[in-house]
């Protein structure tokens, strides 16, 4: 995740919250990896943060986690 994913995810929150039928609308920035000026301007504007593992939300096995 970097600016480019926040300035992005900032237009469609102005743009969702100029519908007062869905007004509020709040945003979480979700990314394998988030880089720090990034997650600076999503913390800033707002915008929660969350660092996710792919290949755990696939259920891929990871060996390093097995005994056997």
């Amino acid at each position: 995740g970097d600016i480019d994913g926040v300035e992005q995810l900032t237009r469609y929150l102005d743009l969702l919250n100029r519908d007062p039928l869905l007004a509020p609308v709040q945003g979480v920035f979700a990314a394998q990896t988030i880089k720090p000026q990034a997650r600076t301007l999503a913390e800033d504007r707002g915008i929660r943060c969350v660092s996710l593992d792919y290949d755990a939300m696939r259920g891929v096995d990871d060996s390093a986690d097995r005994l056997f």
